[in-house]
């Protein structure tokens, strides 16, 4: 499908591309036509031809392993850490497709503060019926003791991580809402200095939008957001160690921003405030990027025998001598059975008709909505709403009668648990493939930093399923990733 022109030194990387019948292609037309934001860099792709374009295959994975970018897998046994796989043929979006996605990402995330504001507050949604109380108290997210508690300047999710996927029509849809500690932002930031290195001209001529002041923006966010309690800004990214998969990202981002890393060890609680032990003594800590789960962040409230966290840490917050980032309690606005009353939650709050759409969803907690799915197992997708990372979901049309009768009694046994929606085909983009260019299923999960008002990362992690005929595109079940190039305005 290649329409580059000229002589080629070797062979064109593109010759042999076939699209995927039934999706959106990001670089071809149904036609088998270039789109046109794509021409140019197909061109100067194939002018470098597959054997250079092996030779920086190798240029991009020495930097990777310098870098120490890993990721972890702790269920493969042939070892933990990783090279976060990652491919070198770019996503490209044009602004005008961008424009919209960006507005609409800063409504959604606008609308789902708006919601713990209120779930944690006077509870209007509930009590007018847009959102059943059943499914926000049966959240395992949902934190009762922390109502009436607000964080600092009333911002409870910082950093979202939204996953996006492009319908059949090439429409972006939202089909996930990551508000609690969404991770890969620095993939996007390593990905993307790969990237300059390895294509300089091709990326200076395609004028694309730079992602490098991430770390900055997030900076300005979380001094946006300290209390008026304390007199100077010291703000900490709170890991739980290096056995974590995403260390690697609590490192990186923690240098970026020039704040200190710290494990729970590190801080401790004295008359509700938060200090950090130094060589010079006690210094007082007003902001945490943490990065460790509600349930683990103290142990006086929560689990009482998780060493990962701070003892006190909640009450200092609800005296509100510390902001947390994000918030605790902010798994209830991604929970995926609250995930279909979001387009409701936006006219409610924001009194506006949803930008994005979304994917539709089935709420097993609904007798008709159960009904409905228990008869149509083999064609939907159904999953579980506490699971993460590909696991607890059940492709409907590619499992076995056996997994379809396995799904069935868990939806019977807790169908508060469980949600379920149409076989929704992914967009597909070029992907190098054991020396070919494949067409691989993508999604996009675009990064919204808030802190006096929502700013969204041109860009994002574009992961990409590297198995053949696969849509599940996260790391932990053999995804990769991808640059993703917002084109500037021209």
């Amino acid at each position: 499908m290649s329409s580059a022109s000229g002589e080629q030194p070797g062979h064109p990387l593109f010759e042999d591309y076939q699209t995927l019948p039934g999706t959106f292609d990001e670089f071809y037309e149904p036609s088998g036509e270039l789109r046109p934001q794509v021409r140019s860099v197909v061109e100067q792709l194939d002018r470098i031809g597959k054997r250079e374009f092996a030779r920086r295959r190798k240029v991009a994975d020495a930097n990777f392993f310098k870098g120490g970018v890993t990721f972890a897998v702790y269920s493969d046994q042939r070892g933990s850490e990783k090279i976060f796989p990652f491919d070198l043929i770019p996503r490209i979006i044009p602004a005008s497709d961008w424009r919209r996605v960006e507005t609409g990402l800063k409504q959604r995330v606008t609308a789902l503060n708006a919601f713990l504001t209120d779930v944690y507050g006077d509870q209007r949604a509930i009590a007018e019926g847009v959102v059943p109380a059943f499914m926000v108290e049966g959240a395992s997210g949902y934190l009762r003791q922390l109502r009436g508690v607000r964080p600092p300047k009333g911002v409870y999710i910082h950093i979202a991580g939204i996953d996006l996927i492009r319908e059949p029509d090439g429409t972006f849809v939202v089909l996930e809402d990551n508000a609690r500690t969404p991770s890969g932002v620095s993939y996007v930031l390593e990905n993307r200095t790969v990237m300059k290195r390895v294509y300089p001209r091709i990326f200076r001529d395609a004028g694309v939008r730079g992602v490098e002041e991430y770390p900055v923006r997030l900076r300005k966010a979380l001094a946006a957001v300290r209390p008026e309690s304390t007199d100077e800004h010291h703000a900490v990214v709170l890991t739980p160690g290096s056995f974590n998969s995403a260390y690697f990202e609590h490192g990186f981002l923690a240098r970026r921003m020039g704040c200190d890393l710290v494990e729970g060890r590190d801080l401790f609680v004295d008359d509700d405030r938060v200090y950090a032990k130094t060589t010079r003594g006690p210094a007082r800590v007003d902001v945490i990027y943490r990065r460790i789960d509600d349930a683990f962040l103290d142990p006086e409230v929560f689990n009482p025998s998780s060493v990962l966290g701070v003892p006190g840490l909640v009450r200092a917050y609800a005296k509100g001598n510390v902001a947390l980032a994000n918030a605790i309690g902010n798994g209830v606005a991604d929970d995926k059975g609250i995930y279909p009353f979001v387009p409701d939650l936006i006219r409610f709050y924001l009194g506006e008709d949803p930008i994005l759409g979304q994917v539709t969803t089935y709420v097993c907690a609904r007798d008709d909505d159960r009904a409905y799915v228990m008869e149509n197992l083999d064609k939907l997708v159904v999953k579980a709403v506490n699971e993460a990372g590909g696991y607890g979901m059940l492709v409907g049309p590619k499992a076995t009668k056996k997994q379809h009768a396995e799904f069935a009694e868990r939806i019977r046994s807790n169908p508060r648990n469980y949600i379920a929606q149409p076989l929704i085909e992914l967009s597909t983009c070029p992907t190098s493939v054991s020396g070919h260019v494949e067409p691989r299923r993508v999604d996009l999960r675009p990064y919204v930093v808030t802190g006096d008002q929502p700013w969204v990362l041109p860009g994002g992690l574009t992961r990409v399923a590297l198995v053949k005929g696969s849509y599940v595109v996260n790391s932990s079940q053999g995804g990769g990733s991808k640059d993703t190039w917002i084109l500037a305005k021209r």
